[in-house]
């Protein structure tokens, strides 16, 4: 293809048998005799003047000044490269001629955009100005105001023009150096009024153009108007557009070139590559962008800076930690230095993930290095603080930010701090920070309010709690499903005598939800309207919320000694599939799984599990040879007590078999021949939770 990615350099000016011959750059005329034979100006040949014999007649020909070779005739001469004769032949040589061409287009740069000047540089370049000339002088400019110019110019001082087409797309091309694309556009207009018909050259670049701008849409408006003028897209062109349609939100055509693109073997640039990572990042297919980029090194292609933080983004938002660690670490091999935009990326990541001690070392490093962070990653640090419970580093961070002097605290930045207090009961905090939240002129959310209620019912403030409930009204907030659920997890804690108190908000703010925490507390006998309430309750709210609704039920009913309400809540989620996969079993063991439980909840399906049993023997069924119970080995991020704590000594009050597994944490196991003795010396049919 003709012009094809026209560059600075001549030898990559023209690249088809209708191009212009350019000569290549001056090189040393250091050389030894070869040939007697004359040189031909060409860009076959990488340096005319390496060869030190110059045809006599070459020399005596006043038109090859004009770029023209004279006869082809084979007398030739050799002459010495040191004697002040071939110092005299070189003068005439097209490369001293490529020399002023390029002087004179960094002159034509620096002028002033007027005819004037501009004719000024150009008269230096004698009167026979070839169309290579032109075409040099063009390709080597980055004005292009001047080039315009230039462009009318070289028009009209041409007595002939081989292809006039390329001294437009050497034209387009300054502009696309400038990033002007509207420019771009108005010269193939006057082109296309002109008659002059555009060729591949001419679409890709405006093609590439449009992507320098961050235009897209642009790219593909060129592309397809290629064939109505007769152009087929070459290799380079096609995958050019797999970018181009991906940024411009085509992503069945992108994918669509891109599989062609695997098929017939085209060469993609790391531009593109980054952009098919992003495709699939935001199609939510992680899995696809680590395909792309274990494709992208099996072609041998190397990863950039702007690959790896592609796709440390992408596994941020897939929540794969472990794999942007692993990918952070490869680019550090390959011996990248990791800038602002890999730390944010992998600070978003290890965050999102709560991978608590990686996001600190992350935000260490960048404070070492003196990187400033933005209020959104001040903000997902504190927000990962709050949530794995780590209050000390949380409010280092806080002071940070506000020290930063960059850095403003916003409404997410104080209720993240809210938060993280409220969860340990630190009253007195929780109000400094609501009272700065106040001078810095953000009014509470929904979010802050349920904080600072969780707050005041962990202190056992239950006054302060109907207060802040009541602020919510004040500021015109309506409850959300969380807040209600808030309020349930605030009576959980809440002495029996108080608990009026709650009903009263609880049934203002959601009625559906007070009326079964009023038939549960009444201790009522109606045991058909409380199941329709609950089941009316738990097909009313979110499914994000159900699971936290029915522990917090469960464990106000082990609170209030409500065994068999809280057995009935119990199997209300099993069958309603709030609870998944609490009990499963195996030809070789059978296993109760609380790890997903509230205390409450646990101590209820460890009893209905132990009862079920105790009654095998009625059914004539067998123990498996092993039993175990699985309470995962974590423990609650604001609290000294994990679930594996109240079990482990709720099973020793029961003078149960269970041990604790020595090789896997949170399990306690048993043998059939233990659990069956243990339950064969149960004489009561029903356990009684403590």
């Amino acid at each position: 293809m003709a012009y094809h990615h026209l560059c600075s350099s001549p030898s990559t000016l023209l690249r088809d048998p209708h191009s212009l011959p350019v000569s290549p750059k001056p090189k040393s005329l250091r050389a030894s005799p070869v040939s007697l034979k004359p040189v031909p100006f060409s860009f076959q040949s990488k340096s005319f003047i390496q060869a030190t014999h110059v045809s006599l007649q070459e020399t005596q020909n006043p038109q090859y000044l004009n770029g023209k070779t004279a006869s082809s005739s084979k007398s030739s001469v050799w002459v010495n490269p040191r004697s002040p004769r071939a110092s005299r032949l070189r003068q005439f040589t097209y490369d001293s001629r490529y020399t002023s061409l390029l002087k004179a287009a960094e002159s034509l740069d620096a002028c002033n955009p007027n005819e004037k000047d501009v004719l000024a540089v150009l008269t230096s370049l004698g009167d026979h100005v070839s169309e290579q000339d032109a075409v040099v002088v063009l390709n080597n400019m980055s004005n292009p105001q001047t080039a315009l110019l230039v462009l009318f110019h070289f028009r009209k001082v041409l007595t002939k023009t081989t292809r006039e087409v390329i001294l437009y797309n050497v034209t387009i091309k300054v502009f696309r150096k400038s990033k002007d694309l509207n420019g771009a556009e108005k010269l193939v207009d006057e082109m296309l009024q002109r008659g002059v018909k555009p060729d591949n050259v001419t679409f890709s670049t405006l093609i590439s153009c449009a992507r320098v701008c961050g235009l897209p849409n642009k790219a593909v408006e060129w592309f397809e108007k290629m064939p109505t003028y007769g152009c087929d897209p070459d290799d380079v062109t096609y995958s050019a557009m797999i970018d181009a349609y991906g940024r411009a939100g085509n992503v069945d055509m992108a994918l669509a070139l891109y599989d062609r693109a695997r098929t017939e073997k085209w060469r993609i640039d790391p531009v593109t590559f980054s952009t098919l990572i992003k495709i699939y990042g935001m199609s939510g297919n992680y899995d696809g962008c680590l395909n792309v980029y274990e494709e992208m090194k099996a072609l041998a292609a190397k990863p950039n800076m702007v690959i790896y933080n592609t796709l440390l983004d992408a596994m941020g938002r897939a929540k794969r930690p472990w794999q942007a660690k692993s990918i952070y670490e490869e680019m550090i091999s390959n011996g990248f230095s990791p800038n602002w935009v890999t730390y944010a990326a992998l600070l978003r990541a290890y965050g999102r993930a709560r991978y608590g001690e990686d996001a600190l070392n992350v935000y260490k490093e960048m404070k070492d290095k003196g990187l400033e962070l933005t209020v959104v990653l001040y903000n997902t640090l504190l927000a990962m603080c709050a949530d794995v419970g780590l209050a000390d580093e949380a409010a280092g961070i806080f002071e940070d930010m506000k020290n930063s002097g960059t850095c403003k605290p916003d409404s997410w930045t104080f209720s993240s701090m809210i938060t993280i207090y409220s969860c340990t009961g630190k009253v007195s905090e929780v109000e400094g920070i609501l009272n700065d939240m106040l001078e810095a002129g953000f009014e509470p959310n929904i979010f802050v309010l349920t904080s600072l209620i969780h707050c005041y019912g962990k202190a056992h403030r239950t006054d302060d709690v109907v207060r802040t409930f009541n602020r919510v009204y004040e500021l015109g907030i309506t409850p959300d499903d969380q807040f209600c659920g808030c309020l349930l997890n605030v009576m959980t804690h809440t002495p029996r005598e108080e608990l009026a108190k709650l009903i009263d908000c609880v049934g203002k703010a959601n009625p559906k939800l007070g009326g079964v925490v009023k038939l549960l507390v009444g201790e009522q006998n109606d045991e058909g309207t409380f199941k329709k309430e609950a089941l009316e309750l738990f097909n009313h709210i979110g499914s994000d919320v159900k699971k936290s609704y029915c522990n917090c039920l469960i464990d106000l009913c082990v609170n209030l000694d409500l065994l068999e309400r809280a057995c009935e809540l119990l199997g209300l989620g099993l069958s309603l599939e709030i609870y998944a996969g609490i009990q499963s079993r195996s030809p070789t063991q059978w296993s109760l799984n609380l790890k997903s439980l509230s205390l409450g909840a646990a101590l209820t399906a460890l009893h209905v599990w132990i009862n079920d049993l105790a009654k095998l023997p009625e059914s004539g069924e067998e123990l498996p040879p092993l039993l175990g119970i699985n309470t995962g080995h974590g423990k609650h991020k604001y609290s000294e007590k994990g679930l594996a704590t109240v079990i482990e000594s709720h099973l020793k009050e029961l003078d149960a078999p269970f041990h604790e597994a020595p090789d896997k944490a949170g399990w306690f196991l048993t043998t059939k021949v233990a659990a069956e003795l243990w339950l064969e010396s149960r004489r009561t049919p029903d356990l009684v939770v403590a």
